[in-house]
């Protein structure tokens, strides 16, 4: 695989040089600087790319090799009229990221928040921080701090006399830390939507279920698709996170069914898949290894992490990257397979751009601010591991070819390229 991490520009606190050393050589970025539904122009997309190549000559070359993300408007998930507008700026983004050589792009579908934790610093046994979301701490906000119209037919009795009672008893402190937590906008941005003007982006929703979420993300689909396949770009969708709905607010991309939906959609190389495992491992009804093979073709970019579900199902952390609910050797195996059937059959690019996703607050970078899940030792931790099974796989298939006469060969039509 083509090992990645995800860079934030300018303001990330991990350098550019320390994804070098963490092992990698692509970049996935984006110009978080622009608004949702302004074009990229080309200009801006060369600078962040010299930027990116400025010490090439001198060290291990990096590149920008995917966008992550290319934000979809509002209006388009919401089906409004000015989508029109909203979707021709993203086909010209698309074009301008095409010419300046850039060939896979991650978005999302989510409605109004890209992903929702409760505690950004959870502490694990070892005295490192994790990303966690607990279903009653969410619950306090939505029903106490949000007092979201509706909200008390999304909860168990249980839970809801729970969340009040835990509520009673918080100080002002852990009620902001709360809501700023829950309210925490794009990664990148490190700002949080005003708990005002919330409910008001949750009321544009309130006529929109799944099948209209779903209808007009396949319209989207429709259309951006074409331009992509022309211009030679992959498109990638990111899957739910988690995936179940929050707060009144549908999720359309949590499952293989909805996978295999949107890949029939528009069904063309150039629409496919963020394969996350993390997103998609809170759901136990995932199969994750299952997915790859069924979908590998479509899988154009590939999210490793590990998310461990709890008691209560749904709450889960991030566990450490080999360990969790994810099966990270089927997965990794199933995704080697792919590359060497896309080397055998001469379909695609046979390396798939990967990023170790979500690391641990861990070491010296327990001192320092980073952006939630991004810090740099636990992401170079993980893609140290990742790295290690990955190879391991590769030589053992290879073991398995050329193994004596007789003797199992379940890989027997890898070829020898690596």
């Amino acid at each position: 695989m083509l090992h990645t991490m995800r860079w934030f520009g300018p303001q990330d606190p991990v350098s550019l040089f320390s994804l070098r050393q963490a092992g990698c050589t692509g970049v996935v970025t984006a110009l978080h600087q622009l608004p949702v539904g302004a074009v990229w122009p080309q200009q801006e997309i060369r600078q962040r790319q010299q930027l990116i190549e400025a010490d090439n000559s001198r060290y291990t070359p990096l590149h920008w090799v995917v966008v992550e993300s290319l934000p979809v408007h509002e209006d388009i998930k919401k089906g409004l009229p000015s989508r029109t507008r909203y979707i021709e700026s993203y086909q010209e983004s698309l074009r301008n990221l095409a010419a300046c050589g850039i060939r896979t792009v991650c978005y999302n579908f989510m409605p109004v928040l890209d992903w929702s934790r409760t505690n950004l610093s959870y502490e694990l046994p070892d005295g490192s921080r994790a990303l966690r979301f607990v279903w009653q701490d969410f619950a306090v906000f939505d029903l106490c701090i949000l007092r979201r119209t509706g909200a008390e037919a999304d909860y168990e009795p249980a839970v809801a006399e729970a969340a009040w009672a835990q509520f009673a008893a918080m100080s002002e402190a852990e009620i902001a830390e709360l809501t700023n937590t829950v309210l925490l906008g794009l990664p990148g941005s490190e700002e949080a939507f005003e708990l005002a003007g919330f409910q008001n982006l949750l009321n544009e929703y309130a006529a929109i279920d799944a099948a209209a979420l779903r209808k007009n993300l396949y319209y989207f689909l429709r259309e951006v698709g074409p331009v992509a396949e022309e211009v030679g770009i992959n498109l990638c969708i990111h899957p739910d996170d988690p995936p179940f709905p929050l707060l009144g607010l549908p999720r359309v991309v949590s499952t293989e069914a909805d996978l295999e939906g949107l890949l029939r959609a528009y069904d063309s190389p150039a629409n496919g898949l963020t394969f996350c495992t993390g997103s998609l491992g809170v759901r136990p009804d995932n199969d994750l290894p299952g997915i790859v093979r069924r979908l590998g073709s479509r899988i154009h970019f590939v999210h490793l992490r590990a998310t461990k579900r709890e008691e209560n199902p749904r709450n889960f952390h991030e566990a450490d990257h080999l360990t969790g609910d994810v099966d990270m050797y089927a997965v990794v195996r199933e995704l080697v397979c792919e590359e060497l059937r896309r080397a055998r059959t001469g379909q695609g690019n046979p390396s798939l751009p990967m990023r170790p996703d979500h690391g641990h607050q861990m070491l010296d970078d327990l001192e320092k601010r980073t952006y939630p899940g991004y810090s740099a030792i636990g992401r170079l931790r993980g893609l140290a591991e990742l790295r290690g099974l990955e190879l391991g796989i590769r030589q053992g298939l290879l073991a398995e070819e050329e193994g004596p006469p007789g003797q199992y060969r379940a890989a027997a039509h890898v070829p020898r390229f690596f």
